[in-house]
């Protein structure tokens, strides 16, 4: 078994998707299609292959396969249901991966004129072809022959890992399309997260003036672009293909650490859990902290939450909100025990929104039955409704708000859930016990004398000294009642 075959095993065993557990064997090869060749064709990749029109682009785009692996899937199409909610969110700044992005490219000259984003796009594939050529150049034809060897004979696989047709594009070029995004994001990938030496003999890999790396602003947009659903090449693709990098540049370290580096995710992700792309990467870290068997992932039959009540609701009837494993944000664990509700911090920043969505588009197309991330945002979503909520949610410590105004928090916690589909959730339990203590009436009287007599140190204090005073009032009421009595 190949390492490629081995790797997408390895994925689909950590957690049970819409596909069962497949294999990569070894790909067709079309005799009628020549090898591609290198550093002269990479000046241009292939000046000889014959431009896809842009018509022709869109009118072929898009189109569902005529058969659906279910064993290989696992790069979608946005449903149309959460893209209009905010058709940005899953859109590209700068880099277009992989061939549900391919049509863009062929009318990027066209839009740019009305759309600046368009012209970042040009740029990043002249820049992808800068990469290659430097590549070639530096390590010989071979590398760049050896990586077009590796994507051609497991072509027919990686076509099968989008969930969207990809016959409208050629072989050569698909190829050389697939070749070109993955030693881009291999080169990016080492240099961003490798020091600027290699090692003491070798130079750096691409050229020590990349704009790229000039403007800190662009590594922060292509990786926000790389977390994209729509954007993703295979990752067993991407780490069987960086093994030549590491050899050549004889590098210690493995493609994932650096990648985790790069990301910040180091020290989150568990020894042996495995991934099909980045998108999947940071949602498995998420779902790896509920620790859950595959057992326990396949026997739930969740249930929907109908209702629940927001936080200043559940504060009114006494329930006490804290911030629940303070090293760990990317955590999904919700507890509720003795009138606490533990709840992971939520940090909301300007990037909060496009990853969140595109986790649960993944999750909404692959793992509609498991679907935690979108659970827990839901559940997030009943509790807060106002500006009120999410201040009572920020002073507990359960939410980060880098936006600003409390009100810009709840706007986009409400409107991530517009267009789910609902399969149950795994806090059902949770949200009804909640709602079994909000209704108990000792529960909400406690709450408000609490809230209303003892809310801080001298409500308190003065109210423990009418409580005296009134007793001993009382006492001596009754004292002298008696001596009347007696008298």
């Amino acid at each position: 078994m190949g390492d490629l075959e081995q790797g997408i095993q390895l994925a689909t065993e950590n957690e049970t998707g819409t596909g069962h557990v497949g294999r990569w064997s070894e790909g067709f090869h079309d005799p009628w299609v020549p090898k591609h060749r290198t550093a002269e064709k990479a000046k241009v990749v292939s000046s000889k292959t014959k431009p896809t029109r842009p018509d022709e682009s869109v009118e072929v785009s898009g189109i569902w396969p005529s058969s659906f692996s279910k064993e290989y899937c696992c790069i979608y199409r946005v449903p149309n249901r959460l893209r209009r909610v905010n058709p940005e969110a899953y859109t590209p700044q700068m880099l277009l991966l992989g061939p549900l992005q391919h049509s863009k490219k062929a009318k990027a000259l066209e839009l740019s004129k009305n759309d600046l984003r368009y012209l970042d796009y040009m740029n990043m594939e002249l820049h992808k072809k800068k990469y290659l050529n430097a590549i070639a150049n530096k390590y010989g034809e071979k590398i760049v022959d050896d990586l077009s060897s590796i994507i051609k004979t497991n072509e027919k696989f990686i076509r099968e890992s989008y969930a969207e047709s990809t016959e409208w594009i050629k072989s050569q070029e698909f190829v050389e399309m697939i070749l070109l995004d993955s030693v881009f994001i291999l080169a990016f990938f080492i240099q961003t997260a490798t020091t600027r030496k290699i090692n003491k003999k070798e130079e750096i890999l691409v050229h020590e003036e990349d704009i790229l790396f000039q403007k800190p602003c662009f590594i922060t947009t292509i990786l926000e672009d790389l977390i994209l659903l729509e954007n993703q090449l295979p990752y067993v693709l991407l780490e069987e293909l960086s093994e030549l990098f590491i050899l050549n540049l004889k590098i210690r370290e493995t493609f994932r650490d650096i990648i985790l580096r790069a990301f910040r995710l180091e020290g989150e992700v568990k020894e042996g859990m495995n991934f099909r792309h980045f998108t999947d990467l940071f949602r498995r870290i998420r779902v790896e902290t509920l620790c859950l068997t595959k057992e326990q992932m396949r026997s739930v039959e969740a249930k929907s939450i109908k209702s629940l009540h927001n936080a200043d609701k559940l504060d009114s009837a006494g329930v006490d909100f804290a911030h629940l494993d303070k090293k760990n944000e990317l955590s999904l664990v919700i507890t509720f025990e003795r009138g606490i509700l533990k709840i992971p911090c939520f940090l909301a920043d300007d990037n909060t929104e496009r990853v969140m969505r595109n986790l649960m588009a993944l999750e909404q197309c692959h793992y509609p039955l498991t679907a935690y991330v979108c659970n827990y945002i839901a559940f997030l979503d009943f509790l807060i409704d106002t500006d009120q909520d999410v201040d009572l949610l920020v002073k507990k410590g359960v939410i980060k708000n880098w936006l600003g105004h409390q009100a810009s928090v709840a706007e986009m916690v409400n409107k991530l859930c517009l267009g789910l589909v609902d399969f149950g959730s795994h806090y059902y339990e949770i949200a009804e016990r909640l709602n079994q203590h909000y209704e108990s009436r000792l529960n909400r009287s406690i709450a408000t004398l609490r809230r209303v007599y003892f809310k801080d140190l001298w409500t308190g204090t003065a109210t423990v000294a009418a409580v005296v005073i009134l007793v001993l009032t009382l006492i001596g009421t009754v004292a002298s009642v008696l001596q009347v009595v007696q008298k």
